[in-house]
């Protein structure tokens, strides 16, 4: 099998996208309100600032969007709404503005290259951001995509446009943070100690490491394989990767990692210990407390009532 290299025509115009919180909770209360248990996506349009190739996306809104199951190149995406959605958006803050539009996938899907292209209108390099909002493996729920145009290496072809991934991450400013811990405290179950919690984190943060490895496997044997052609920047992304990865055949390192943990167990230890320490006199102060006020009341003479006159 003949793997036909690409070539991009195009440089490189975003390097990340940073989602807030605010935009999260609305695509999942439009995906609620619209297509909950349903196999339907909804869509609508993402506002934000960019800046130095970094896409700040702070704000979003629905658009009625409907499209044919059997037949992706028949689709409808309402313009009137959308353009009267975005007057209002401009009067209320004119620093936003399109920045591209969102889906709930939770895939690429065909028809999305046609979608994508009516957002050239409005900004020269518009971003498409998938949601997945019922998220099977842990990790961030968005993946960020943008348009370039490929050519073939044999000119038999002509160009087209694709979809290039774009490193996402989920960003919030202080005002958010303080929002986000307020709804979060229906969420969390106080009853668990921090030391739980801690544990929880580590764990969710290994699984998801082990998904990421199992996607790197699956793409390897794919790419061994001959199912899918060769991608020269991911392999240097991956190479990358393992010349990163520190060696531990060194002895000094073993070392340097042993004090390093060892300190970190001394620092957590002794904090257990003062930690219990201090409950423990918390508590013995309490008691003692208890049998002063015991004592108070036991020599308060009692009152006797008279006796009543016949």
């Amino acid at each position: 099998m003949d793997v036909i290299k690409t070539q991009q025509i195009s440089t490189r115009p975003v390097e990340r996208v940073i989602v807030h919180p605010l935009v999260l909770l609305s695509i999942v209360d439009h995906y609620n309100r619209f297509a909950r248990d349903t196999r339907k996506r909804v869509v609508g349009v993402l506002l934000g600032s960019s800046f130095k190739g970094t896409v700040d996306v702070t704000n979003s809104y629905a658009v009625p969007f409907e499209e044919d199951d059997k037949d992706p190149s028949i689709w409808f995406l309402d313009h009137n709404y959308h353009e009267s959605m975005l007057s209002m958006f401009r009067r209320i803050n004119a620093k936003e503005h399109v920045v591209g539009w969102y889906s709930t996938g939770p895939k690429l899907r065909e028809n999305d290259l046609d979608v994508h292209r009516l957002f050239n209108d409005y900004v020269p390099n518009p971003v498409l951001v998938i949601i997945d909002v019922q998220p099977v493996e842990l990790g961030i729920p968005t993946k960020a995509y943008y348009a370039v145009e490929e050519v073939k290496e044999n000119a038999t072809q002509k160009s087209q446009k694709v979809f290039m991934h774009v490193p996402s991450e989920i960003a919030a400013h202080e005002v958010e943070e303080i929002g986000v811990e307020h709804l979060l405290r229906d969420v969390k179950d106080t009853t668990i100690s921090t030391l739980a919690t801690d544990v929880s984190g580590k764990l969710a943060a290994l699984k998801g490491l082990d998904a990421r490895l199992r996607e790197i496997r699956s793409y390897l044997d794919l790419l061994v394989d001959g199912k899918i052609p060769l991608n020269h920047e991911i392999l240097y992304h991956l190479q990358d990767v393992f010349n990163l990865l520190p060696n531990l055949n060194v002895s000094d390192l073993i070392k340097a990692f042993a004090v390093k943990t060892n300190d970190m167990m001394l620092v957590i230890y002794l904090s257990s210990l003062i930690r219990s320490v201090i409950a423990l006199h918390n508590l013995i102060n309490n008691k003692m407390l208890n049998k002063e006020h015991e004592k108070a009341e036991d020599s308060k003479p009692f009152a006797v009532p008279a006796a009543a006159g016949s």
